[in-house]
């Protein structure tokens, strides 16, 4: 995606000036919060390949130049939106005493529910720095809930990005399945089952074809829900064994 912006690596609307309320001079009943609750509203229904700001300035019925009282650029709104889709992650609470297995598995189930909802949100993420304040407090958080599991805080950031990376790619792969069954106006089943009968007698489908059946019988939505579960837990038992081997060593 073309970036608007300068080549400096350390450019972020979170680290100038534009992370602060509006300019003095905008216009009333304008404000930036509704600018970028409706900037999320298009990215959800039309994706991030037919989003402008001109298309964002209809959607809230003004001018396009309106817009840029309250943001200077097109990267700025996207980084805006993606903190605030990011603050929409229902954090667990380390200090409640729920056991850090089950506080991590919140954090990936959330963090999957989120980008599934809006897909264009794994686009963007890599893009930006990822450094507003919703994003903060979900790292904050996150790192506080890895200390509970006994691993040195050095070792921390490998191991939730173990847990980020499983979610992430998965949500991915599952918000582009839900989109390209949107697109062809049919259900996740029905997709599926078409793809399925397509595959039947075709080269190195045999060994699939059992398990592609199962998942029909069962319905792909559940079906892939089990998978992700089952596949969380593979991670989580993955840190419980490197805490146990870490515990001590902080």
């Amino acid at each position: 995606m073309a970036s608007s912006r300068s080549n400096e690596p350390q450019t972020s609307v979170w680290l100038h000036e534009r992370a602060q309320p509006a300019r003095k001079a905008a216009p009333a009943g304008r404000d930036r919060d509704r600018i970028v609750a409706a900037a999320i509203r298009l990215l959800d229904a039309d994706g991030l390949a037919k989003f402008s700001m001109r298309r964002l300035a209809a959607e809230l019925g003004v001018s396009a130049m309106s817009v840029y009282w309250y943001v200077d650029n097109k990267d700025d709104l996207l980084e805006m939106a993606l903190d605030a889709v990011s603050g929409e992650v229902r954090l667990p609470d380390p200090g409640s005493g729920t056991p850090w297995q089950d506080d991590v598995r919140q954090l990936a189930v959330e963090f999957r529910r989120v980008l599934v909802a809006h897909p264009w949100a794994s686009r963007l993420i890599g893009e930006y720095l990822n450094v507003g304040p919703n994003s903060m407090e979900l790292s904050t958080t996150a790192l506080r809930v890895m200390d509970n599991s006994g691993l040195p805080r050095p070792k921390a950031p490998g191991a939730l990005s173990a847990v980020y990376q499983f979610a992430y790619g998965y949500a991915t792969m599952e918000g582009r399945y839900v989109e390209r069954c949107r697109d062809a106006g049919l259900t996740e089943d029905e997709f599926f089952r078409r793809i399925t009968d397509c595959l039947v007698g075709r080269p190195g489908f045999e060994e699939r074809e059992a398990i592609m059946r199962e998942r029909a019988s069962v319905g792909f939505e559940e079906g892939r829900e089990r998978d992700f579960l089952f596949g969380l837990d593979c991670v989580i038992a993955g840190i419980e064994v490197m805490a146990e081997r870490y515990g001590g060593h902080r």
